[in-house]
């Protein structure tokens, strides 16, 4: 068994590009080794700022010799009376095999030539070397640059290359340009540390000869001594630090041998919003805030970060960080004083001169469509007047900090510098509230907006964009969504879900739609965009409801597959869709389902070949008892009749419980209808009596469907 190092050496590579390429390492390598028939006891991946590595252990010495089967022509074209045609000559010279060791199988298509192999195993070594350059260039990323007069491509230039096969270097030489890259078995130290080459003696040698020479190779290992040392350091002030793991993995990959050093800034700077002073320190410094205590209510003046330097410098590097950190302070200060010059109100003017969209006009066209929209979420959600005012309020000024100085040096505190200065402008609380929050949820698993003022404007903003975009004909498509039209559409549908809005999609995209068509006229892309809407809502509503481990034949029930009744039910009723679909996987999970599945599911095959319609509930005027040849028939109609007000009551207050209780109860009445001595032929001879019996069915089947088209639904 041998062992395997290969260290791609390079200048400074961007952070997320190390932790990026160690996951891809993690299944492109293993892949490829499998790929050549080559097993491995033990895999580890490392990555610093200026190296991605692996060690590969237990790899055996060469591929295991192996049989193969190779098919060939029709033995027809490979043999002609007895004797072997070019074909067969060629496909044997093809396989390295003398034309005795063929052989003639049948198969599905007819007699075919076949030849059984040995393939003695390739030395590891030898195919090494072919892998480790795919492995290198087999990595995906952003902003790949080439250097010197070559064509190879990396985000930085790589500068030397660690191949070791046990003692021995394994030759690989990478051409770029005039300049060669050779492999050997010399490493580099840290920058400023140890600066010198490092001779590897064996792969298994790896990590400790390079943390002699101030490199800790292995990423957990850095992350677990930052996260320690920023915690003693907080705690040495008194304070509390935060480790935003985003934050904590960028440093981890900024350093190769880290210590912490803590800054003190100017108190004044507490003035500030904590948000303006986090933001300067966690996005543009990667400093780590201090906080008085875990509830990050307040900052203490103090700053913590990763240093790649030199310990014995820490009060040089200090008050470096310090100079720097209190010149961006001062920055942040002075947009913050500036923008608290006028109240919020006086930006609104200045959003006609920011783009929303070329073809959409500007920030304040945006804005004036959100009041629209804001006011028509209001009207179905029957508002009081108070609530109406706060809420047009709201709409006006949700985007009015993006003109402010502050949003425009730091763009991630849009909204949060909004409700600053609405409040500082003597604006209502729940007003200034709403325009921070109606920018949620930011994300799949964000938090909603809390109050009903921000939840109708984050509406509002949302559905104006997505009829906007689509009215463009800008539809997503693939992975392509630069709009992020799926995250708005699934913040609408998150906000609906988490506060039990009892919202009519249908009507608000076809007063959007007509708006938009009024606003920006017809055009091709506006002949089908109410249904693409529909169509792109509905979807996003599969998506969601599969997030929430609802099976997926449960979701066509309730959604309807090519169902035009299921589809507006779904968009008018939003909440409805959410209940029907979790109550059906409640029944399913305790077995409630299994009782009603057979009776109801059989119903709806049959009743596919009645006339009825699938509204009708009542069975009085519609069944004709004199038509009745067994007692399961009536049984079965009385049964419908007693359904009928559990059903009602479930539908008025979308509760579905009775519904279920009720064909619960109807179960055995329609199997003795179907089975038994007094079941019945339902495609009876006489057309009155198969009518009569179609539509006992029907009516069972639109019971049903008052909770979900049992069609769909798949059996356990």
């Amino acid at each position: 068994m041998v062992s395997y190092l290969l260290e791609v050496g390079t200048e400074e590579l961007p952070a997320d590009f190390v932790e990026s390429s160690i996951e891809q390492w993690k299944t492109l390598i293993p892949n490829r080794l499998q790929e050549q028939f080559l097993t491995s006891e033990t895999l580890a991946f490392y990555g610093t700022p200026r190296r991605l590595a692996v060690v590969i252990t237990g790899l055996p010495e060469k591929q295991p010799d192996r049989e193969e089967e190779v098919k060939g022509p029709p033995a027809s074209a490979a043999f002609k009376d007895g004797e072997a045609t070019k074909a067969a000559q060629g496909f044997a010279k093809k396989q390295g095999v003398a034309i005795e060791d063929l052989e003639i199988r049948p198969t599905d298509k007819g007699d075919f030539v076949f030849v059984k192999k040995t393939i003695i195993g390739r030395p590891t070594a030898e195919i090494l070397q072919e892998l480790t350059a795919q492995w290198i260039f087999g990595l995906e990323g952003k902003r790949f640059m080439r250097w010197g007069d070559g064509d190879l491509r990396f985000p930085r230039p790589i500068r030397w290359l660690v191949t070791l096969l046990d003692e021995q270097v394994l030759s690989v030489v990478l051409e770029n340009g005039s300049e060669t890259i050779a492999s050997g078995n010399v490493s580099w130290g840290h920058r400023v540390l140890s600066p010198r080459q490092i001779p590897i003696p064996t792969p298994e040698q790896y990590v400790k000869t390079l943390e002699e020479a101030q490199i800790i190779v292995d990423p957990e290992q850095r992350k677990r001594s930052i996260a320690q040392q920023v915690q003693t350091e907080a705690k040495g002030k008194g304070g509390y630090a935060i480790l935003d793991e985003d934050l904590l993995n960028e440093v981890t990959n900024l350093v190769e041998f880290p210590f912490v050093i803590i800054g003190k800034f100017d108190e004044e700077f507490l003035n500030l919003p904590p948000e303006v002073i986090t933001t300067e320190m966690i996005s543009h410094q990667r400093y780590f805030p201090v906080w008085t205590d875990e509830t990050a209510q307040a900052l203490l003046p103090y700053f913590i970060t990763a240093a790649n330097g030199d310990p014995e410098k820490a009060d040089i590097i200090t008050r470096g960080n310090e100079r720097v950190i209190r010149a961006r302070l001062a920055d942040g200060q002075f947009f913050y004083n500036a923008d608290l010059s006028q109240p919020l109100a006086d930006y609104i003017p200045q959003l006609d001169t920011v783009t929303f969209q070329e073809k959409l006009g500007s920030v304040g066209e945006k804005v004036k469509r959100i009041e629209n929209y804001a006011q028509w979420v209001c009207e179905q959600l029957a508002r009081s007047d108070s609530e109406k005012q706060q809420i047009q309020r709201a709409a006006q000024l949700c985007k009015a900090d993006l003109v402010t100085q502050m949003v425009g040096e730091f763009p991630e505190l849009q909204g949060i510098m909004g409700e600053k200065y609405a409040l500082a402008s003597g604006e209502d609380r729940v007003v200034a509230s709403a325009i921070a929050q109606h920018y949620l949820p930011k994300g799949v698993n964000d938090a909603l907006p809390d109050q009903i003022i921000a939840q109708v404007v984050a509406i509002a903003d949302r559905t104006d964009t997505l009829v906007s975009i689509f009215g463009l004909g800008m539809i997503p498509s693939g992975s392509s969504d630069p709009f992020a039209l799926r995250r708005a559409a699934n913040g609408i549908i998150s906000i609906i879900w988490g506060y039990d809005l009892p919202l009519n999609l249908k009507t608000l995209l076809q007063q959007g739609v007509t708006d938009f068509i009024n606003t920006f006229g017809k055009s091709e892309h506006t002949v089908n965009l109410l249904s693409q809407l529909q169509d792109f809502f509905l979807q996003r509503i599969r998506t969601l409801l599969a997030e929430k481990n609802i099976d997926y034949d449960l979701i066509n029930a309730v959604l309807g597959e090519n169902d035009p009744e299921y589809t507006e039910r779904a968009l008018t009723a939003v909440l409805d869709v959410q209940a029907r679909a979790e109550f059906l996987q409640e029944i399913r999970n305790n077995q409630t389902l299994d009782a009603i599945y057979e009776t109801v599911n059989r119903s709806t095959r049959l009743a596919a070949k009645g006339t009825l319609d699938k509204q009708t509930l009542d069975p009085r005027g519609l069944i004709d008892p004199n038509l009745f040849e067994q007692n399961s028939e009536k049984a079965f109609y009385e049964a419908l009749i007693a359904l009928l007000p559990k059903t009602e009551a479930s539908r008025e207050q979308r509760n579905y419980e009775q519904l279920v209780a009720g064909l619960v109860e109807i179960a055995p009445t329609v199997s003795r209808f179907f089975d038994g001595e007094e079941s019945v032929l339902v495609m009876a001879e006489n057309p009155a009596i198969q009518q009569n019996r179609l539509h006992l069915l029907g009516l069972l089947r639109n019971h049903g469907r008052i909770l979900a088209d049992f069609g769909q639904i798949v059996k356990n």
